[in-house]
This record gives C-alpha cells, structure tokens and sequence, in this order.
C-alpha cells in the first residue's frame, strides 16, 4: 500500500478543493443540512465512515446497513454525514491534514477529484474484485486507467408521463422511440389542450446533468461542445421552448421544481430520475416511465448518478485489512440490492444484482435498461475537467434557452471557454 501522494498527479488536495466546489449534486442522493464534523482516524476497534445523507439520521435503515457490516468485520462504525459538496472538501482537507476517514462514500464526479490527489487506494491496490461491475458504471471512478472506487448503485433519467393526458391526446407512450415521435407527441398534447414537457434547465450542474441525454443521445462529445450534434440537442430544447410544448420556466427550474410541476397533473413529460419513483406511484394520476429517446431511436446515455465507496491512504496500512471487509460486505450482489431498495432506488452495479432487484421489483425494467446504457459524466477520460466543461455547458443551454444567443453562437462560447482535453 502507498502512503498519501500529493504530487502523483500533480496537483494538491487544496489545488483540488475549487474544482470540487464545482461538482454540485445532480442526482437525487444527499441533503439536509450539515451533519457536526468528526476527524477520521479510529481506533483498532473503531472505523471512521463519512457519507451524503444527514437525511439518514443515526438509527435509520440505512445507518443500521453501514452498522451492520461495521459488526460483520468484528468493528465498531463512527458514521459522519455531510451535504454532497462539503464532503468533498471535507474528503480534500482531511487529506491536507492526515486525518482522512477509512471509508467515504462520494458522489461520483467526485472520485477523480480525490484521486487526483494522491488521497485514494486503487481498487487493485485494495485487492478488490470489480470484474462484475457494469463498465459504463466502473468508468466513473476511473483515472488514467485505474479504478479508484466500486458504486454502491447507480440512478439516472427517463421521462415520466401523464397517462391520462396521453390517453386523451391520442398518444400511445409505447409509440415514442426518437425525437420526433416525441415531438408529435407533444405537438398532440399541445393541441389536447394539455402541457408538454417539464425539465430542469438551471444554470447548475443539475441543468447540465438534465441537457446531458438530449447532447449525447444526438451523439454530441463532451470534448468538442460545439459540435454540430450538440448543436441539433440544444436546438431541440429551444425549439420546444418557442413552440410552447416546454415552458420559460425551465430556465430556472431545478430537478425538485420540475417534479412540483409535474405532480400538479398538468404536464404530459416530465423528465426526472429514480429517485422519485414512489412519489410517481402516490400522484394524483396514473403514471408511467419510458426511456429518454436518442435522436434517431433507442435509449440515450443518461448520466450516471449515485456514490462510490472510496479508501482513503492511511498512515496505519495495518487498518486495511478490515476495510476491505467494510467495502466488501456493502459490495456483494445482495449489498447491492439491499442499498437499491434502501434508496428507493439505487439500480445495482452488476447484471447478478439487477436481475435481483428485478426478480423482487420487476416494474423496475425501464430504470434498469436505462442505467445499462448509462454514460458516467468523468468518463472518456475527462477526470477533473468535467467540471469547467460542464459549467461551459449549462451557461450555454441558459444563454440559448433565455434567447441570449443562438445555440450555434452559444456553444462556440462554450467550447472556446472550456479545457481542452485530449
């Protein structure tokens, strides 16, 4: 095992903390207020574990999961809760001061900030096994070809819709393949009398985490954002946005607002992610969920969102032993399913344990299938530019959506903005 290398990469977990403050929470994983800070470093017999939910209080399901796997390795848990971004800088200063904890869970655009560092064992380093965990999942931990992480469990994006307003639109859900049969549909929504579509266009990374489908689903690149494909996806949204089918409102909107307008029953499509699959089943309407459409059909990449289970460099490489057995006890197929259902829903990380979930939860299959084709927004080599070219990106979809700029003239903005990357 090797000792905290800050100058692997060449750069300083201070050097890193802006670059973090970058990486805002896109998919729906922590909240809530602040949890107290705790120093990392435990006993013998204590393990520190630091993690995105103040939402889950001491004694919660999921508290009792990490506890749980604390007692299988013969070892006590202290568990620290922190919002999603100040665990990242948290994770960062812990490493400037040596105090880092022996298990983070991070979100993962994250991971390659910390690994940046120096501050993170690799999995090959660690001894863990992640021949069956999902590439296109993997690859959002990655940097310079190695694995820093194993995710506990992915969410992603489709579209929700109205059943009853497409049933009185004359529009058949299962009939919507690509843009344009989604753009009829909408057009037939419009003409029922109905509103269209919902998404979340603000200018933060959840506006880029919302535009990200439509981008890659026209086969755009994140290394080249004035691409001709990028173009035709920001188009697509204006065009909706001029037409009426979207409202002005999503220049402002976040994942949150777009579900509060969806739920007053009055937009056909909302486009959201799994998080929100047991308020769909308590609406106030039929609901139903369908995959984001590629330009020309099937499914688009949707981004992956959910955490990584991290660990950190210790001082004592003698800790490591029971950590592994930490991270394994929440890695197993069954762990997987377990932390799914717990997060209602995380989608596990391997075939094995998707066919689980889906044996327990079969009306699952759309959220399954679309993390299946899932994209991990560091990945392709990106690492810790992701987040200057995504700030590039949701400042062009806001210049174009508020009819600033044309999205021609936006993302050459963009792109001329951004980071180059090889």
């Amino acid at each position: 095992m090797r000792h905290l290398n800050t100058h692997r990469h060449g750069r300083t977990a201070a050097a890193a903390v802006a670059c973090a403050a970058l990486v805002v929470v896109a998919a729906c994983s922590g909240g809530g207020d602040d949890a107290d800070p705790t120093s990392g470093g435990g006993s013998s017999d204590s393990y520190t574990w630091w993690d995105p939910y103040p939402q889950h209080e001491a004694g919660s399901d999921w508290d009792q999961r990490v506890q749980a796997c604390g007692t299988e390795a013969g070892v006590t848990i202290n568990r620290t809760a922190y919002d999603t971004t100040a665990l990242t800088n948290q994770a960062l200063l812990s490493a400037q001061e040596g105090t880092s904890p022996d298990v983070i869970l991070i979100d993962n655009p994250a991971v390659s900030t910390l690994a940046e560092t120096g501050m993170l064992t690799t999995v090959d380093e660690f001894g863990l096994d992640t021949g069956d965990i999902d590439p296109n999942l993997l690859a959002a931990g990655e940097l310079d070809g190695e694995a820093y992480g194993i995710p506990i469990g992915a969410n992603t994006l489709a579209l929700y819709y109205n059943a009853d307003i497409l049933s009185a639109a004359g529009v058949d859900p299962a009939s919507i393949t690509d843009w344009a049969s989604l753009t009829s549909a909408l057009e037939q929504v419009d003409a029922a009398g109905s509103r269209g579509i919902t998404f979340a266009g603000i200018g933060t990374e959840e506006g880029s985490f919302q535009f990200l489908p439509w981008f890659w689903g026209a086969g755009a690149d994140l290394k080249q954002l004035d691409s001709p494909e990028a173009v035709e996806a920001l188009q697509l949204w204006v065009d909706w946005i001029d037409a009426g089918y979207a409202p002005q409102s999503v220049i402002n909107n976040s994942q949150n607002t777009v579900w509060e307008e969806f739920l007053t029953g009055e937009f056909a499509f909302a486009e959201n992610g799994t998080w929100q699959v047991n308020s769909a089943a308590e609406a106030g309407f039929e609901t139903g969920v369908i995959a984001l459409p590629a330009r020309d059909g099937g499914n688009a990449p949707a981004p992956t969102g959910g955490e990584f289970i991290v660990a950190p460099v210790q001082d004592d490489e003698a800790r490591y032993d029971v950590t592994r057995q930490i991270v394994e006890c929440m890695t197993t197929p069954e762990g997987f399913v377990e932390t799914a259902t717990t997060f209602a829903y995380y989608v596990p990380p391997t075939e094995e344990g998707q066919d689980q979930l889906l044996a327990e939860l079969p009306e699952l299959d759309t959220w399954v299938d679309a993390v299946r084709t899932a994209q991990g927004r560091t990945s392709d080599g990106l690492g810790v530019e992701y987040p200057e070219i995504s700030e590039q990106l949701w400042t062009a979809v806001q210049s174009a959506i508020s009819g600033a700029s044309t999205p021609q003239e936006a993302l050459e903005a963009a792109q001329a903005a951004a980071p180059a990357v090889d």
